[in-house]
């Protein structure tokens, strides 16, 4: 599971791969957020032939939605990595519209999980493109969710996927076979709790972060 999660990381200390193609002006405006939350942007990598930083929606919108804004229809913001394939609302987005969001740290409940050295990682993630009768487009996001390890497991029964570093291009690239997918299958079924540690912090009404 993974509701809530942080990206701290100044600008100049963010992946490179991310800054290699980014919206113009993101150098100026971009600004660290404390908690990011389902239905908030979120900065993201995708690679429709090359790999691209944009933002996107987090929380996921079906390309055949009639009824995008409608607050009462409920955007996914997990997805079952086990069950990712077989499902119709994702499973166009995992063979083909896979993605990565940068964060500092994700919260399960009072706790924060994130790396001891305080490095940026990858939540992998899928996405999905919604286009209008007049031809305007809304990109949005869902991250992937797995099998907590150790670390995890008594905060919540389900963990963020986390990508390794090294592995941006392969997770993104758009997959025709059907083998290469399953190549990824590993890397998803949970990541080791070395390096990481959990805080014991308080979600204020203010939506920030302080430690007790």
């Amino acid at each position: 599971m993974c509701g809530r999660f942080e990206l701290k990381t100044k600008f100049e200390k963010l992946p490179k791969i991310l800054k290699q193609d980014y919206p113009s002006g993101l150098e100026s405006k971009y600004e660290t957020q404390n908690l990011i939350k389902p239905n908030d942007p979120v900065i993201v990598i995708k690679n429709e032939g090359r790999i691209k930083t944009t933002f996107m929606t987090w929380g996921f919108i079906s390309p055949w939605a009639t009824t995008p804004f409608d607050k009462k229809r409920p955007r996914p913001f997990n997805a079952r990595s086990e069950t990712v394939e077989e499902k119709k609302l994702f499973s166009g987005s995992w063979k083909h519209k896979r993605c990565l969001i940068p964060a500092s740290g994700f919260f399960e409940k009072k706790y924060r999980v994130r790396k001891a050295n305080y490095e940026t990682f990858w939540l992998g993630g899928i996405w999905s493109k919604w286009t209008s009768l007049d031809g305007a487009e809304l990109e949005s996001c869902c991250i992937l969710t797995t099998k907590p390890n150790e670390l995890v497991k008594p905060l919540h029964n389900r963990m963020p996927v986390i990508i390794p570093d090294g592995y941006e291009v392969e997770w993104t690239e758009q997959v025709k076979d059907s083998s290469k997918l399953k190549g990824l299958l590993p890397i998803m079924m949970g990541w080791p709790s070395d390096g990481w540690i959990v805080e014991n912090v308080n979600v204020k009404k203010t939506n920030q972060m302080s430690l007790f």
